[in-house]
């Protein structure tokens, strides 16, 4: 991440210094105060909450009950986000959709980007009126932040206190804190910038251990469609495959509702699939009300990124990150990386189907190799036993060795025919075997290894494969997954030690299979969100099981210990 440049911050000063001559004592009385507004400002590096402190630190300067920033859409016609300060949550939520700049006073701002100080903002020509539930607002105050010369957005203020109106010594001292949130803004896109590279090249590689660790087709697909979701911070990801018709199929969904998505069709006369097939990418701003969009998913999607899955000049499918309706649009930087991200998918796919077929390929062979020799080694001696046996019995003048040697002949017969049985059925294509839980399971520990950075130790206890059912095992993977990624966002654990227990028992008395996830963390807080700990209890509900946590394995009892349970 870059350092703060000191010439900006040189050049911040310059123009306080110069804003500030030949104004009254009381603005120079107020400089400390500025001062110490600007060293707020330039504290962290995390962008909103940049944000929400520059709202905060302009209102208390200006002495003004609301602020809030616009930050100006990547075309420059919108509004990408708006953060406010001094209107109740619950305000917020009651007006709904928040401004999007395409008209009123906050439009015109991000056309004629310059100060602008009212008496009374309901009275000026650009005023649109506000929505129903708005809180009164008259004094305004507005001025544009400028990032690295571009305009980031505009700082607005509202309703100076005990009914004043804003003067010139609150417009020159927002303008000095703006072009120091500017240098802030700066430095926090760019920390934010390399945090979400990171991100999404952690997600990759997680993606290509995965891949590469084995399984089937299917597993393989789910866990690309599982991390683009995650990594796009998207309602839903979706891996569509190509059809005989020429259309695209959904075959892998990571969403709240996977079921009502999976084995739809996108029809091949959808423009989308044209271009997608074509290995071009189609970035859609409300999927809702966008004519290219044909299925009826779209109507439960607002913004959406559809990328081919595209390695070496051939298109394996596609992937899409489609976000709720109302949600913001994705950046420039976030299609960029979401496109290189499904490449790198692509790419890991090839791998692993390459990988899958030479390891198929080696069966085969060795599946040749011992149809040969039971084919040239074992029915040859048979058969020659079987010739010796046929001539002792001939010889012999005993009816009982005669009768025995007989019936030895005969089971010699039936045992070379079943043999070669066996040996065509070797010689035959062998089905694909679903991966079993334990395979499972261990791809979910290798995949939570890499943004870990260590491997969580894992046992098995009992038969995990054979006791524990389809259903109950997608479960009991979808709870490990859940209690890692908590492990990993929240626990800064050093231990992780997953068991899986297929011997466990209910408390009324019913075989069971326990999932145990401990580490040794900094446990959960007090007053901690609970929402991954709500998805474990409701799936084991469900299952007519059961999920709690308690202390970790870490000195003392420190961290935490997740268990999940499900009857077999």
């Amino acid at each position: 991440m870059a350092e703060p440049d000191p010439q900006d911050s040189l050049d911040a000063a310059t123009q306080a210094t110069r804003s500030l001559q030949g104004l009254s004592t009381e603005l120079t009385a107020r400089v400390p105060q500025l001062l110490e507004a600007m060293r707020s400002v330039g504290t962290g590096l995390e962008l909103h909450s940049t944000l929400d402190r520059i709202c905060a630190t302009a209102a208390e300067l200006a002495h003004a009950r609301y602020a809030a920033i616009g930050v100006v859409d990547e075309a420059g016609e919108g509004l990408s986000d708006f953060v406010t300060y001094g209107v109740p949550e619950e305000v917020v939520r009651a007006i709904g959709r928040r401004p999007d700049g395409h008209h009123g006073l906050l439009g015109a701002l991000i056309h004629d980007p310059e100060p602008v100080r009212l008496a009374d903002l309901t009275g000026d020509p650009r005023y649109a009126g506000f929505p129903p539930g708005h809180p009164r607002m008259r004094t305004f105050l507005g001025v544009p932040i400028r990032v690295q010369g571009e305009i980031f957005g505009n700082l607005y203020l509202t309703e100076k206190r005990e009914g004043a109106e804003f003067s010139d010594y609150d417009l020159h001292m927002v303008r000095v804190l703006a072009t120091e949130a500017g240098i802030a803004i700066g430095n926090a896109r760019l920390y934010e910038a390399a945090r979400q590279r990171e991100r999404w090249i952690d997600g990759s590689v997680a993606v290509t251990t995965a891949l590469l660790s084995g399984g089937d087709a299917d597993d393989a697909l789910s866990v690309v469609a599982e991390q683009a979701r995650h990594l796009a911070d998207s309602a839903a990801g979706i891996v569509l495959l190509p059809t005989a018709e020429g259309g695209l199929e959904i075959v892998a969904v990571s969403a709240d509702d996977p079921s009502s998505s999976l084995g739809v069709i996108i029809p091949a006369r959808s423009e989308v699939v044209a271009k997608l097939l074509a290995g071009e990418a189609v970035f859609i701003d409300d999927s809702a009300t966008d004519s290219r969009m044909v299925t009826r998913l779209a109507d439960l999607f607002g913004p959406s990124m559809l990328l081919p899955l595209q390695s070496g000049g051939r298109v394996l499918g596609a992937l899409a990150t489609p976000r709720a309706r109302g949600a913001r649009p994705f950046s420039r930087t976030e299609r960029m990386l979401a496109t290189q991200f499904a490449s790198q998918a692509a790419l890991a796919l090839m791998m692993a189907e390459a990988q899958r077929d030479r390891e198929r390929l080696a069966v085969y062979e060795d599946r040749d190799r011992i149809a040969r020799d039971l084919h040239d080694l074992v029915i040859q001696r048979l058969f020659a036993t079987g010739m010796m046996l046929e001539s002792a019995q001939r010889r012999s003048v005993v009816p009982e060795v005669r009768t025995g040697v007989g019936r030895a002949v005969d089971e010699l017969d039936v045992t070379i025919q079943e043999i070669r049985t066996a040996i065509f059925a070797l010689q035959q294509e062998p089905a694909e075997a679903p991966s079993g839980l334990r395979t499972r399971v261990l791809r979910e520990i290798n995949m939570a290894a890499v943004p870990l950075g260590f491997k969580p130790s894992y046992r098995f206890l009992g038969a995990v494969d054979s006791l524990v059912g389809e259903l109950t095992g997608k479960n009991l993977v979808a709870a490990l997954r859940e209690a890692l990624s908590n492990a990993f966002r929240h626990a800064r654990a050093s231990v992780i030690d997953v068991v899986v227990d297929a011997t466990a028992t209910l408390p009324d008395g019913r075989a069971a299979v326990r999932l145990s996830v401990a580490d040794d963390g900094v446990g959960i807080p007090e007053g901690g969100r609970r929402s991954g700990l709500r998805n474990l209890a409701r799936r084991a509900e469900s299952l007519g099981g059961a999920s709690w946590f308690g202390p970790g394995i870490g000195e003392d009892g420190g961290g935490t210990t997740v268990v999940w349970e499900a009857p077999l």
